[in-house]
Order: structure tokens, then sequence, then C-alpha cells
């Protein structure tokens, strides 16, 4: 029974006419009849018979009406929530961030998103790059902005989409010498400081380490492991000094920041997705939105401090 033949025969059964129901369901009265009979035919049984120009259920007829009703229903929805999930009325993206993203970025797209897209549920993972790569390949999110050092080769099966360069800085308190006298400073002049890694998974914590090697010294670690606000209160407190990026060392007033001396450290944030998946409308729109949100805050001078657009 499919679910033409059986709006057919609901039509007929309101209507007790097959001319008025064929006019109804907007097509021949010959066609309306051989999608009756068809139906019959399957069932096996009759399921209208003929009276004075009407026409009438017959046993079996008046035992199917009920359930072509609600098989047609069923059908009707089935049809309208799909409309309504390729229209982005409804449905659900699953977005994943690094923290220091989602401290300043994710709050204020996720916002312009639901704007446009109030029907789209938005399950948001915050964790590390490397994590976020493994999210993605797993299928676990969709859409993840990511962190990287610069020129990072993205993972086999992953598309990755540079946005933003980010700067890194040496987060430090107010009173430390001797990175408080000094309008920048080399890596290599910090091998007797004690420095706050983040935990495993991070890319900081990556790129810290690296950054480190290429200065010549492996650095002394005072506390290992922690997500970036932790980083954070950590520095503050003065336990050690920590490679931040400086959007994210600026905001908060206890710490204070010295550039590093050429060439620097630098990381991309990128978008990435499964290369081998299809691309969600509800994530092309989030891409969309994205795109607009970075190019409008660029044009009026928004861009957090140390962030550059590729």
């Amino acid at each position: 029974m499919r679910p033409h033949q059986l709006k057919a025969f609901i039509t007929v059964a309101q209507t007790r006419h097959f001319t008025r129901a064929a006019e109804q369901l907007g097509m021949s009265q010959p066609s309306l009849s051989k999608q009756i009979q068809a139906l019959e035919a399957e069932l096996g049984a009759s399921l209208f018979t003929r009276q004075g120009g009407q026409v009438h259920l017959t046993d079996i007829g008046a035992t199917l009406l009920p359930h072509a009703k609600r098989i047609v229903s069923a059908a009707d929805d089935a049809l309208s929530d799909v409309n309504n999930h390729l229209a982005l009325a409804k449905g659900r993206l699953r977005v994943g961030a690094t923290p220091t993203i989602c401290s300043w970025l994710i709050p204020p797209l996720l916002a312009l998103y639901h704007e446009s897209w109030p029907g789209i549920q938005i399950s948001l993972t915050e964790t590390g790059s490397s994590d976020l790569t493994e999210h993605l390949v797993r299928g676990d999110v969709e859409i993840a902005l990511t962190a990287h050092p610069h020129h990072h080769q993205a993972a086999a099966g992953i598309d990755s989409q540079p946005l933003l360069h980010e700067t890194l800085v040496i987060a430090h308190t107010a009173d430390h010498p001797p990175l408080t006298a000094q309008a920048c400073i080399g890596l290599g002049q910090l091998t007797d400081q004690p420095f706050v890694l983040p935990g495993a998974g991070y890319d900081l914590r990556t790129l810290t380490l690296e950054a480190c090697q290429k200065s010549g010294f492996t650095p002394q670690i005072a506390v290992d492991g922690g997500h970036t606000d932790t980083i954070v209160d950590l520095v503050a407190t003065g336990v050690g000094v920590a490679l931040l990026p400086a959007m994210t060392a600026t905001q908060d007033p206890r710490i204070r920041t010295t550039p590093l001396a050429p060439p620097g450290a630098v990381r991309t944030i990128a978008l990435e997705r499964a290369a081998d998946t299809p691309t969600t409308k509800a994530a092309r729109a989030f891409e969309e939105t994205l795109q607009k949100y970075l190019t409008r805050r660029h044009a009026y001078g928004k861009i957090p401090s140390g962030l550059h657009l590729v």
C-alpha cells in the first residue's frame, strides 16, 4: 500500500464521490479509479459499493480507513520533518573548539547562528586540537575550530581551512624579573624559569615544548597539565610562566605579557571537517556564519589582539 493510494482512498471515503474526490486531489477520475483498483487488487477485497450515485465503504473499507489515516498522517509528518530539516527549521549541529577559541569566538558566533537558525540544536565539545581531530575522524563532531603550530599539516582524512594567525606571548606576573623590564625576550633567556604547561592533547603544550627545543633547551616544568583558565590562574599566582595566545593573556588584569623576540611563535586557527563526510546544510550555514562574522569584525577593526585574518 502506497501513501498516495491511501490518500486517494481516504478522499473518496470522505467525499463519497469519485468525481469530487478526483477534483479535490487534482487528478482525472480515471486515474483515481485506477489507484483505488490497484489498492483493492493488493488487498484482495472491494473497498466501496455504489448506491444512488454515491459510494459507500464496505466493511473492509471501514476497517482500513482509520489505519490509512494514521499511515498518511505519519507520512505527511515525516515529509514535513525532512523539509523542515532541509530548510534549517530544525536539526542538530555538533561543533568542537579549543578552550581558548571558546573563550572569545564561540559565544558571539553561536548567538549569531542561533539568531538565524533558532531551530538548530548545537552540541558543543570543548577540548584540545588533537582530541578534536580524533572526534572528527570518529564522527563525534561535524566541524571543529582548532589551533595548531604555524605550517601544521592536517591529519589524513581531514580538510583544514586556515582562518586566523595568532601570536603567542610569554605570560607572567607583574613583578617578574627579568620579564617586566624588556620590550621582548627570546625563549633561550628563559632556561631558568619554571613553566606551566597545558595538559596532553592541547596544541599549546606541543607548541611550547617544540619552541623551547628549537631555542636549545628543555623547559623546567612547575605544573604539568590543566585547562587554559587554570594555566592563567597558576601564572597569576607566580607558580611559573606560560606561552599563551596574546588575546587570552591580555584579558586577565592579574598577569602581564612580554612579546617573544623574532621569529616568535605563531599558531594557526583553522576550520576542520572530515574529508569523506558530506557537509550538512546546518554545517554549511555555520561555516557561512563564521566567515561573515570574522569578515565583519575585521572590517570594523574588532579582531582581538594578536589575531590576524589569513
